[in-house]
């Protein structure tokens, strides 16, 4: 693991170094991939899951039920089916992916089941600022000008974090097809908002 040092000047000629740690992108993923394999006897394991990719499943879940309420019981059943997990290789396995292709299958049941109509709800901010209610207002309206895939795919790239090659695994499709998709929809967003670039 690397290191980066930081030196920061404080009040008064203080310094203040700063030691941060670099992890490895192989390093998080291979403890991503642990966690899911030990979650299904540790509670601990499966609390940290929850608070390193809930809001990422939220966003995917919301994504797909345009429902807030049902997107929360779409976040408590994704890791309650990872409790239950049987075939998950950590040595082959794209963690992340994998919980968020669980939230993904769950989202696509949960509307079927319930046959939602596509609602007015907005992704709810508990922050102070209003600024960012209205903002989360405005890209709300925005992604509700894209069709179900294109939505998923925005979510997936820019909430989720997601390279192309994983969303492709995730919507079981080429990953030319999200490429393609991702960029009509961001030309579909900027025409709405009104970005003529």
């Amino acid at each position: 693991m690397e290191a980066d040092i930081k030196t920061l000047g404080g009040g008064d000629g203080q310094i203040i170094t700063v030691f941060t740690q670099k992890r490895n992108k192989d390093d998080s993923e291979s403890s991503v991939n642990q966690l899911i394999i030990d979650c299904t006897r540790s509670k601990e394991c499966l609390e940290k899951l929850y608070l390193m990719f809930k809001d990422s499943v939220f966003a995917v879940a919301y994504s797909i039920t345009q429902d807030y309420h049902l997107s929360e019981d779409c976040v408590a059943e994704t890791f309650v089916r990872l409790t239950r997990i049987k075939r998950f290789s950590a040595s082959k396995g794209d963690g992340k992916g994998f919980i968020l292709t669980v939230a993904r299958n769950v989202a696509l049941e949960y509307r079927r089941r319930f046959k939602r109509e596509v609602a007015n709800d907005i992704i709810q901010n508990y922050g102070d600022d209003e600024r960012t209610v209205e903002d989360s207002i405005y890209i709300n309206q925005l992604l509700k000008e894209l069709n179900d895939k294109q939505r998923q795919t925005v979510v997936l790239k820019c909430c989720a974090d997601m390279t192309f090659k994983q969303i492709a695994k995730v919507m079981k499709c080429p990953e030319s097809t999200v490429k393609s998709r991702y960029q009509k929809a961001i030309a579909i967003l900027k025409v709405k908002a009104g970005d003529n670039e």
